[in-house]
């Protein structure tokens, strides 16, 4: 299995940016696909960015393309979610995902715990 934590939430400014990371253990994720998907308060959970285990295969979220970036660094087992331009809709808890052999993560093989995200206007 792999066990994944994100990290790099906080409470921050519209406008300012953040950087999200989600470390894997247990397991290379080399050949999975890996997204980020936010929960925001009495909303259901939505895709925000992905990329599949090649590398390729880059989804993101009509709400957030041209300000998020998401990349992988697979010798450090790691993904991240570069965030720009940040606004309070941002606000949320965001999940790291993993999903084998995917192109594009959809409902997920494993899931972190989450990292919080808060955009003040």
């Amino acid at each position: 299995q792999v066990h994944l934590v994100e990290s790099g939430g906080g409470l921050v400014q519209a406008g300012s940016s953040l950087r999200l990371s989600c470390l894997g253990s247990g397991r290379t994720f080399t050949t999975f696909a890996m997204g980020w998907f936010r929960q925001a308060p009495g909303k259901e959970r939505e895709l925000v960015a992905s990329l599949g285990w090649s590398g390729v295969n880059i989804v993101y979220a009509d709400s957030v393309k041209g300000r998020f970036t998401i990349s992988r660094d697979d010798a450090k087992s790691a993904v991240y979610l570069q965030m720009n331009n940040l606004k309070p809709e941002d606000t949320g808890v965001y999940y790291c995902a993993a999903e084998q052999g995917a192109k594009t993560v959809a409902d997920g093989d494993y899931w972190g715990q989450g990292t919080q995200v808060t955009v003040s206007s």
